[in-house]
């Protein structure tokens, strides 16, 4: 009797009011629009996690699936989400009152920009992983509630219904999330995408206080900061510059240059140095015709390229917020200039995009990055533009009388110049001259056209050369772009944060499923299809990187894409019923292999046309036929939203295996997801989802609890 009066408790807390497919599909949105804006805010709050917001995703997916293994159960966890969100929300916003925004990670084996750290004491080091991991396990909760309202309102309709819902509201999540980016709002914004679903679903005064917590804080928490699609920028206004911190960490600075500057400065001889250093790539070729600068954010070189007398510039930033400060503040005023055009746009997809001329000097300005490109993978914004490959396309562009300069700030170490060294020779095919100026811990690299005529007998920087043979030198290439990657150092603090998550993840799962529920509801095969899908997403999503740029822009148009894939092979599977999911699996394995065989690099050559169609059908091909085993497996299971928090479960596990492409290389990463469908495939062949299929294959009848 108690059991059953739980039971109508729990049924009735999940009739918030409208149809399920309508609720189902806020929470999703709501969900979905969560994950990403954490994602985001991490970033900006506390810096480490800007480097770090893969670790965000896979504790939003551990959560969202053990969310929906309780929902069913637990209806009424729905109403701690915006309490619990309110509380995370008072830690990040107050982040720097209490001392969070710079910890460091205990870990040195990535070069993190200051942000990591090695031992100088275990309590040190104590502190900051419990710190780390709190945060990380508070993320897990957040979502766990989250998932619980997808839980409790998907036995509502039929298994495939449901799932149409589900999909269609991610899909909405990411379209909002998309316009509130593209207008340039902050925190509140993206947050209240998630506030809003989420007290309409609980209905509560206390959801309603704690959401209205949430935005206030979270608006406090931007202070006078700017948010563009990749970074938080906070500006800094000094005597002689106006500085600009990303996610909490200097990036570059505003400054006046000219003549007038220099002599009315504070500092004129600190000035006048900076100002040799932003001279060098401009005056040692006498040909001045025309300049592309990439990574030009607020305008210095491009300030120097017009004073030395450049006729045509190309100016090129992935950062629109930040060309725009350079257009109000710089004290020059270069993007005002007839001669400058502005290119928004990742500068390794101008170089494989740019038709017609070549230009006299291709000039890097110190173009580095202090966030991920994509929550999928522990690539950063800059790891394509520093490879072989790219250095390579710079260099297609240099006219034969010009030159390539590479400015890099070689904080991490003589490692990453050597890196960075014997990278460039390769991609050119010449050794480059490197001059070590200082600035920001900065050296320029030098690679002359080979009928160029360059003077360098008036740079005041000494020379300096790599202290490491070639051959013993890993460099970047497209398949290992790991630029930041320090060699012979053991990753064990990756190894702790990793493991631990594996460890809490088995453990919560067990919990959640209970151990009648692990032999009953716990779907092994649709687990093993979320962690190879999540490897194929990491794979699709670099690839397209490759041929349309590290834009947030791509990466809003792949996710959209594979919910749309997703959803089209749940309509198919609905429409036409097909009731054999191994008719699926040899086609499933044939795309992995295709992936597999055809590198992006391959495309690169193709126009833009054609790049984008083949492009785009590899990609979709691996996503289509895993929506269309996946369905069909929902379609049979006597519990479909624990088989498809298997499913998720699945993905932080894949999630984990992605860091594997630091040592396998980006390519094998569908080798190891082809491996993983063809246990899979064995699983399924040999019944291992034993008593999921209490319904007729391809049916789409409404499936109760119990």
């Amino acid at each position: 009797m108690r059991n059953r009066s739980i039971g109508e408790k729990e049924q009735t807390s999940s009739r918030y009011g409208g149809s399920p497919s309508l609720q189902i599909a806020a929470a999703t949105f709501g969900i979905l629009s969560l994950e990403l804006a954490m994602i985001r805010w991490t970033s900006g709050q506390v810096r480490v996690f800007a480097y770090f917001n893969n670790l965000v995703l896979i504790a939003s997916f551990l959560g969202m699936g053990l969310g929906l293994v309780l929902g069913r159960r637990h209806g009424g966890l729905l109403h701690w989400t915006l309490p619990t969100l309110a509380a995370i929300t008072l830690v990040l916003g107050f982040a720097e009152p209490l001392g969070l925004v710079h910890i460091a990670f205990p870990d040195t084996s990535i070069h993190l920009w200051g942000a990591e750290f090695s031992i100088e004491g275990i309590g040190q080091l104590v502190v900051n992983y419990v710190i780390f991991l709190c945060l990380i396990v508070a993320i897990v909760v957040l979502f766990l509630f989250a998932g619980s309202a997808v839980g409790s309102l998907f036995p509502r309709l039929p298994a495939l219904k449901a799932y149409r819902w589900d999909l269609v509201g991610s899909l909405l999540g990411v379209v909002g999330v998309t316009i509130v980016t593209a207008m340039g709002y902050g925190p509140w914004a993206w947050l209240a995408l998630a506030v809003v679903p989420f007290a309409w679903l609980s209905r509560r005064p206390s959801s309603l206080v704690a959401g209205v917590a949430v935005l206030f804080v979270a608006a406090y928490s931007a202070g006078g900061a700017y948010f563009s699609p990749y970074n938080r920028i906070d500006l800094r206004f000094e005597p002689d510059s106006i500085g600009l911190d990303v996610n909490r960490d200097f990036h570059q600075s505003m400054h006046d240059l000219s003549d007038e500057g220099i002599v009315a400065s504070a500092r004129p001889e600190d000035v006048r140095g900076m100002h040799r250093v932003y001279d060098l790539p401009f005056v040692i070729n006498n040909r001045r015709a025309t300049a592309l600068i990439v990574g030009a954010g607020t305008g210095n070189d491009v300030a120097e390229a017009i004073r030395q007398g450049y006729g045509r510039i190309h100016s090129v930033d992935i950062d629109p917020e930040i060309i725009e400060l350079g257009r109000q503040l710089h004290p020059e005023r270069p993007y005002e200039d007839r001669h400058v055009k502005v290119v928004v746009d990742d500068a390794r997809a101008f170089f494989e995009n740019h038709q017609g001329e070549v230009f006299d000097a291709v000039v890097f300005g110190l173009l580095d990055s202090h966030s991920m490109f994509t929550s999928l993978s522990s690539l950063r914004l800059d790891n394509f533009v520093y490879t072989e490959e790219g250095i390579r396309a710079a260099w297609q562009h240099v006219a034969p009388e010009g030159h390539l300069s590479v400015s890099f700030s070689i904080f991490g170490g003589a490692w990453i110049f050597d890196r960075l060294y014997w990278t460039i020779a390769k991609a050119t095919g010449r050794e480059p001259i490197a001059f070590l100026h200082g600035m920001h811990y900065g050296c320029t690299f030098i690679v002359a056209g080979p009928q160029a005529n360059l003077d360098l007998s008036g740079v005041e920087f000494p020379q300096v050369a790599p202290t490491t043979d070639r051959s013993l030198v890993k460099t970047t290439s497209d398949d290992w772009p790991f630029l930041y990657v320090r060699p012979g150092v053991f990753p064990w603090g990756y190894i702790l944060v990793l493991c631990f998550l594996l460890i809490f993840a088995v453990c919560a799962t067990v919990l959640a499923f209970g151990k009648s529920g692990l032999r009953k509801d716990f779907d092994p095969v649709l687990f093993l299809m979320g962690e190879a899908f999540l490897l194929i997403e990491t794979r699709g999503v670099t690839a397209l990187s490759l041929l349309f740029g590290s834009t947030w822009v791509v990466n809003s148009a792949v996710f959209a894409g594979i919910f749309v894939m997703a959803l089209l092979a749940n309509e198919v599977v609905i429409r036409f019923r097909p009731s054999r999911p191994l008719v699926w699996f040899p086609w499933l394995l044939a795309s992995v292999l295709l992936v597999w065989a055809v590198f992006p690099s391959t495309l690169s050559g193709l126009p833009i046309m054609e790049r984008g169609a083949v492009g785009g059908l590899l990609n979709a091909l691996p996503v289509g036929f895993a929506g269309i085993i996946v369905s069909i497996l929902l379609a049979r299971s006597r519990n479909p939203a624990a088989s498809l928090g298997s499913n998720l479960l699945g993905s932080v596990f894949g999630g984990c295996l992605e860091y594997l492409s630091m040592i396998t290389g980006l390519r094998a990463l569908a080798l190891v997801a082809l491996f993983i469908y063809v246990v899979a495939l064995l699983a399924l062949t040999q019944g291992a989802i034993g008593k999921s299929f209490p319904v007729a294959e391809g049916s789409d009848t409404h499936t109760h609890a119990g």
